[in-house]
């Protein structure tokens, strides 16, 4: 064991605990066997239901059951007799049944049977009592009048208590944004203007609101690791006075896990509170059995926790309790409970409730990113292929050029894709659609909108990478062990494979674009019409920054604040992967070029790969660029080396890093407007007249200034981390925090400059237009004093 590192063993054993610890809740709830498979077609059946008022009541017991020892309840004979009725829907028979089989199967372990000392030495108690904790949510998950599942179902009935069910969603089709995103930039940018004032000291009189720069701000992936280090930079940011003036947060992951706790009851929109709120819950580990499944089996917070797969599993047929929904439940109990558990906001789990936070225009309208993989390997194979399993070489190469990542944004306001240019109120999303219609249920309602915790578990669903993806993570752990170099040009060589295939199913939502042939996006691919559900997925599997809806047309974001606490973070430079994007979409003003130090023959590749035809195959394209340069860099060089090269500016990045796009566009073919780097003393470059978007750069660095931290060797900072004690918590405030300090001074310049140069820009406009007036008076009235 001696050639085994000791922090690949501490990664190990890792990983290890968290298997342990979540096995329990995840084999019973979670079997891919057990799971129901997605219809493709488009025939909804629907539950019948009758619209019933919301009741308070107290909980009758039922007729003939003895519940003075769970224990013995467990093991009576009708334990076998599956918790639904006739009229269930497929989808909640499912996960009834499996609750059932659970609770047997714990049951069924007699733990005397081992031996006081032996079961004492190796089961720690809370299993012991795991039959308890399953016997109890039976019996509150059954729809028995008095029970929890029924009481929420009826509550989902009820206008009052969920006002969108009143109201018929249609699919929205267009490009631009929708009227209450529009609406809200206008009261925004009262509040970004006062702000700026403050920020770079000019009085509030003499600033135009036309010369107010739309800003950003954005965090990266990371799990909990980006949502603490995003705090502290979120805070850093508020204290200087620089989050005030953002039009925009935007998030991936860890760092949408921080948006949702902001706009929430529990932080009241303060960074300070979130880093106090994270000290009290995250101590415990989310999979921690006694802590959650406490939770879920006791008032208010097992209502609260449980009302979304309630409604989900009994609302949709072909609803899918899976990996993702046990995840985004353990991530609720932890990051959306607070200490007093009795001040639960119900509120708080619904994404539409944010839009209050929004309603005046005094914080930045947040946008959290998911991503949907398009593989259409099934569609290139022939029929004689498909009889005999084969798949021909013609057939991978075309399914390799046209997979790709579509990205969702979700906001307060809408759920929306690009790929399709179309989207749908943010309070829709969980019911189905036809035709552009949402599909109403029986009783004319809608189903509420689909709760937090799911989207919790969605927005972080790293777990859901390709194969590919898991041996990019592990191959700098494993690549020293003996018999790696064959192991890994074995892996290669089915990389094609690899990066097809999902080992665990991605979260699923109802899909909108059924019925829509014809009407969306030529970028839109047939598979859409063809499936029931949506299947989402962590953005970081495509790019751990969310820079892809800040560049959205009439959005217009001047300057981008990017906080990258990836892991990798040199090797996998996401910020330059926004480049083939920009250019492939025809966004003017992206600094080609920015991220980590390059050559200029890697970047050509990626901006040559962006002319396909397609965005399918341009995605295609530039995956594959990205990854043989990846693999050059890996070979000769190693993960640690830099890379020499004459074309190659080898100045490294520091703590902040400003580049900035240029508008213009040149004649010849091969090559594309190229960003520029902003030193400290190259403020002028913001200035130019076809300067275009800004972006600043802060990566999460080890800092002299905070000892006892490096985030490439500290293990707590690992993505699979889930225990941060609140000294662990301080070390990574503390960091990012002294990150910021370092280029405070140089990001308030770059704000500066590009409001000097808008307004610049206005005051030569306005010129040329009283010019214009001036010269068309003296053609239509000559001069007076001629």
């Amino acid at each position: 064991m001696n050639f085994i590192p000791p922090w690949f063993m501490r990664l190990t054993r890792q990983r290890i605990k968290f298997a342990l610890i979540t096995s329990p809740l995840a084999l019973a709830l979670y079997s891919k066997d057990a799971v129901l498979q997605l219809d493709s077609s488009n025939n909804i059946q629907w539950p019948n239901t009758q619209p019933v008022k919301t009741r308070q009541k107290a909980k009758q017991p039922k007729p003939q059951e003895d519940t003075s020892d769970a224990t013995a309840s467990a093991e009576s004979e009708d334990e076998d007799i599956p918790l639904f009725q006739d009229e269930d829907s497929a989808a909640w028979a499912s996960f009834s049944s499996r609750v059932a089989i659970a609770r047997n199967s714990l049951s069924s372990i007699q733990w005397s049977s081992l031996g006081d000392n032996i079961a004492d030495r190796i089961i720690p108690p809370w299993a012991q009592a795991l039959p308890d904790y399953f016997a109890k949510l039976q019996r509150e998950m059954e729809m028995g009048p008095g029970s929890l599942a029924d009481e929420i179902w009826q509550d989902a009935q009820d206008p009052y208590n969920h006002p969108e069910i009143a109201k018929n969603a249609r699919v929205r089709i267009g490009k631009d944004l929708c009227a209450e995103e529009t609406a809200f930039l206008r009261r925004r940018k009262r509040y970004t203007t006062k702000a700026l004032a403050r920020y770079i000291d000019v009085p509030e009189k003499d600033i135009d609101p036309q010369d107010v720069p739309t800003i950003a701000v954005c965090g990266s992936g990371g799990g909990l690791r980006a949502l603490v280090a995003g705090t502290s930079s979120y805070l850093s940011a508020q204290e200087a006075g620089l989050f005030d003036c953002a039009t925009y947060t935007a998030g991936v992951s860890g760092s949408c896990w921080l948006q949702t706790l902001y706009y929430s009851s529990l932080t009241g929109r303060r960074y300070d509170k979130v880093i106090a709120h994270l000290k009290k819950r995250i101590g415990v580990h989310i999979a921690y059995p006694p802590s959650f499944l406490e939770l879920l089996t006791r008032a208010p917070t097992n209502k609260y926790l449980l009302s979304g797969s309630v409604e989900k599993l009994k609302g949709d047929p072909k609803a899918v309790f899976g990996l993702v929904d046990v995840y985004g439940l353990l991530l609720a109990t932890r990051l959306m409970v607070p200490r007093d558990e009795l001040g639960v906001d119900d509120r708080d789990l619904k994404l539409s409730n944010q839009r209050a936070y929004l309603a005046q225009g005094a914080n930045p309208m947040p946008i959290y990113a998911a991503v949907r993989h398009e593989i259409p390997f099934e569609e290139h194979r022939t029929e004689q292929e498909k009889a005999q399993g084969k798949v021909s070489d013609a057939a991978k190469e075309k399914a390799k050029q046209e997979a790709w990542f579509q990205w969702f944004e979700f906001t307060p306001y809408e759920l929306w894709c690009e790929e399709f240019d179309a989207g749908i109120p943010t309070w829709s999303i969980g019911r189905h659609f036809l035709n552009g219609v949402s599909v109403l249920r029986d009783n004319n309602l809608g189903l509420p909108e689909l709760r937090i915790p799911f989207m919790l578990g969605i927005w972080g669903s790293a777990f859901c990478a390709t194969l590919a993806h898991y041996y990019k993570e592990v191959r700098p752990l494993v690549k020293g062990l003996a018999g790696f170099g064959g192991i890994d040009d074995l892996i290669e060589e089915k990389n094609d494979e690899l990066i097809k295939l999902h080992p665990i199913d991605p979260g699923a939502i109802p899909n909108y674009a059924l019925g829509l042939e014809g009407q969306l996006s030529p970028t839109c691919p047939e598979s859409i019409f063809k499936n029931s559900h949506l299947e989402l997925m962590d953005a970081g599997m495509s790019n751990n920054l969310p820079l892809y809806p800040l560049l959205r047309k009439g959005r217009d974001v001047d300057i981008i604040i990017c906080f990258d606490a990836s892991a990798d973070i040199k090797t996998e430079n996401w910020l330059s992967v926004a480049d083939g994007y920009a250019k492939q979409r025809g966004v003017k003003g992206w600094p080609t070029g920015a991220g980590w130090p390059k050559t200029k023959d890697e970047t050509k590749n990626e901006l040559d790969a962006a002319d396909a035809v397609t965005a399918q195959q341009a995605a295609g394209k530039i995956a594959d660029a990205r990854e043989e340069q990846r693999m050059y860099q890996n070979i000769v060089d190693g993960d640690s080396a830099k890379r020499k090269d004459a074309d190659q500016d080898e100045s490294d990045l520091g703590y902040c890093n400003v580049w900035v796009g240029t508008t213009m566009e040149r004649n010849s073919k091969p090559e594309s407007p190229q960003g520029h780097r902003v030193t400290r003393d190259a403020d002028w470059k913001l200035l130019e007249p076809d300067a275009g978007i800004a972006v600043v750069y802060f990566p999460f660095l080890a800092n002299p200034k905070v000892e006892g931290i490096d985030p490439n060797i500290s293990p707590y900072l690992s993505t699979w981390n889930f225990i941060y004690t609140p000294k662990e918590i301080d070390k990574v405030v503390a960091l990012a925090h002294a990150n910021f300090e370092a280029g405070k001074d140089q990001t308030r310049r770059t704000v500066k400059a590009v409001y000097e140069r808008k307004k610049a820009i206005r005051l030569g406009l306005e010129e040329k237009e009283r010019l214009r007036r001036w010269k068309r008076h003296l053609r239509e009235h000559g001069d007076h004093f001629q």
